[in-house]
């Protein structure tokens, strides 16, 4: 077994998810991670299909972004302020030895932070964040609760109901599609394919 692979195993998927449910209780707070994790995933595969990249060099690719989503907010339940978030969980990442790629990601995703976001994987958690809440908050209000029965024009035309969902924030899921050079509607329809293919472990 090589360096890399013990490093991988050490900080994969399960190690995220063990830390994300030690520090974070609120079911609909894990919900939202896994729902980031889910789009941040789809953005690291297709990256990933664009590098060419294959085999053990394709799984470390994707768990990174996997890992990203799912701990991008790990922290929030014990320190929401701006102050506080995400700084104190990305100190704590920082001495579990966590990746540099990772963490400065996490830091990116809160505009506050001043932290540039200069990578794929930053641009990609970034784009993803807002947007995954608000298409769980589009599927929310569908009689059936389901993911399955958002469309892309239904997302649009909720986003222009300040009234809705009013704790997302528009401006993010804007620049953050154009931070990823995508167009807006595309990126909507890529996440919701991604959230759709997955809608059992949202529970939508």
């Amino acid at each position: 077994m090589t360096e890399t692979d013990v490093s991988t195993k050490k900080f994969g998927r399960e190690q995220a998810w063990q830390l994300l449910t030690e520090w974070t209780q609120s079911e609909s707070l894990r919900k939202h991670a896994i729902a980031v994790e889910i789009c941040v995933t789809a953005c690291g595969e297709a990256e990933a299909h664009r590098l060419g990249l294959a085999g053990a060099e394709h799984a470390r690719f994707v768990e990174l972004y996997t890992t990203t989503g799912l701990l991008h907010d790990y922290d929030y339940e014990r320190h929401p302020t701006p102050e506080e978030h995400p700084f104190v969980g990305v100190r704590e990442l920082e001495r579990q030895g966590w990746p540099a790629e990772l963490r400065t990601a996490i830091l990116g995703h809160a505009q506050y932070s001043g932290v540039p976001r200069v990578t794929h994987l930053d641009k990609s958690l970034f784009a993803c964040d807002e947007l995954a809440g608000f298409l769980t908050a589009c599927a929310l209000v569908k009689p059936t609760k389901a993911i399955a029965d958002v469309e892309v024009l239904g997302v649009r035309k909720k986003m222009k109901d300040k009234a809705f969902a009013r704790g997302v924030k528009r401006e993010d899921v804007i620049q953050g599609a154009a931070g990823l050079g995508v167009d807006l509607d595309a990126h909507i329809a890529f996440c919701l394919d991604a959230m759709k293919r997955r809608a059992l472990e949202l529970g939508l």
